[in-house]
């Protein structure tokens, strides 16, 4: 039994507020969830979710368990486990609303996006821990762009370009923080541009997903019946809370299901219509104090490898936040990404739970030996 109990010296560098701040914003989530889809289903989506986390805190826990410098020598599986979870999922997928992302388990999906970004963090920490500080080298460089690029096209293959966006800025913070030389840097940026623009071009993503994705740069002249109507609903929803919002269950433009996906990608309209402004920002002081943590635990980590995964990890989550709550708004194109822990959905919240389990594992072991 003495194997799966975690030792008082470990416990004494626990990370207590990020499980704080991670539970009051999945509970938030459900309490969110709920008010958006009892009208339709009752409470199916409340226990699924309930469920989800329920999972997620077990995980946590049996990460804990396991020293991360072990789960560094399996970096490699996990990454090419992930990127053939997308190559079956791009060669059997069915498209769903506009992308085959899912891999379906009867009557459930999974979206191995959600964790090949995981295998991606683990991946490149691994890799750039290896280089001994000669990230720069060409053939280094070669190394990096190649691990990062074949999960990434996978991904746009589907496509969803949330998810690549989410894996950029996932590169973009460990090779910043492993040492990477400025030049290269924005020399790769403006290669991804290109890239990207190609790929824009390409045939992949159909008009009506280009159509969506930039609905938020004139509005005026965007569909509000059409393309522009998940972003229209979803700022009379968030404008009509105010300050203080309309109430818990009391939100109008979602108890009416005018805002679209309002349980899933857009979980902030229900937040900005029903707790108002006050409600949005302590939302988002949560995230800035979880997200700051999981720096500090980066700083103090005891090895290369610990510091660059928790970064890769913090990275995510940062843009996935910035993006999800800038698209309800129109500042950002509507582009797929869930809110972390908010938005429902079982693959979202098991992958962003080994994330945080691997953060807390680092901070735990900070100490070069523990007896």
């Amino acid at each position: 039994m003495g194997r799966f109990i975690i030792g008082k010296k470990l416990l004494k560098n626990l990370n207590v507020p990020i499980i704080v701040f991670v539970l009051s914003i999945a509970i938030f989530g459900t309490m969110n969830i709920y008010s958006a889809t009892y009208l339709k289903v009752g409470n199916s989506y409340l226990k699924l979710q309930l469920l989800w986390i329920f999972f997620g805190i077990v995980l946590i826990y049996g990460i804990l368990l396991i020293d991360y410098s072990f789960v560094a020598n399996y970096a490699k599986v996990i990454y090419w486990a992930s990127v053939a979870l997308l190559a079956y999922n791009d060669i059997t997928s069915k498209a769903i609303k506009g992308a085959a992302a899912w891999i379906r388990i009867g009557n459930r999906a999974i979206e191995p996006g959600e964790f090949a970004k995981l295998g991606l963090a683990l991946m490149l920490s691994k890799k750039i821990n290896d280089m001994n500080g000669e990230i720069n080298k060409p053939k280094n460089i070669l190394t990096i762009l190649i691990y990062a690029g074949i999960p990434m096209a996978l991904i746009i293959i589907q496509p969803d370009m949330g998810m690549t966006m989410i894996c950029f800025f996932i590169v973009l913070g460990i090779v910043y923080i492993g040492g990477i030389n400025s030049k290269i840097l924005i020399c790769s940026i403006i290669g991804v541009g290109i890239m990207g623009g190609l790929v824009w071009n390409s045939g992949i993503i159909k008009p009506y997903q280009k159509a969506r994705m930039t609905a938020f740069l004139n509005q005026d002249a965007s569909d509000p019946l059409g393309d522009g109507l998940q972003l229209k609903e979803s700022e009379i929803a968030i404008g009509s809370g105010g300050i203080f919002g309309k109430g818990y269950l009391n939100g109008t433009q979602i108890s009416g299901g005018f805002v679209p996906e309002d349980h899933t990608d857009f979980i902030f309209s229900v937040v900005g219509e029903e707790w108002g402004l006050v409600g949005g920002g302590v939302l988002l002081f949560f995230y800035l104090m979880l997200i700051l943590n999981i720096n500090q635990v980066s700083k103090r980590s005891k090895d290369r490898f610990g510091q660059l995964m928790c970064v890769g990890i913090g990275s995510s989550l940062l843009f996935s936040v910035f993006q999800n709550m800038g698209m309800t708004i129109g500042v950002m194109p509507i582009s797929g990404i869930t809110l972390p822990f908010m938005s429902y959905g079982g693959s979202s919240i098991l992958a962003n739970c080994i994330g945080i389990g691997l953060v807390l594992n680092v901070g735990m072991r900070r100490n070069k030996i523990n007896f």
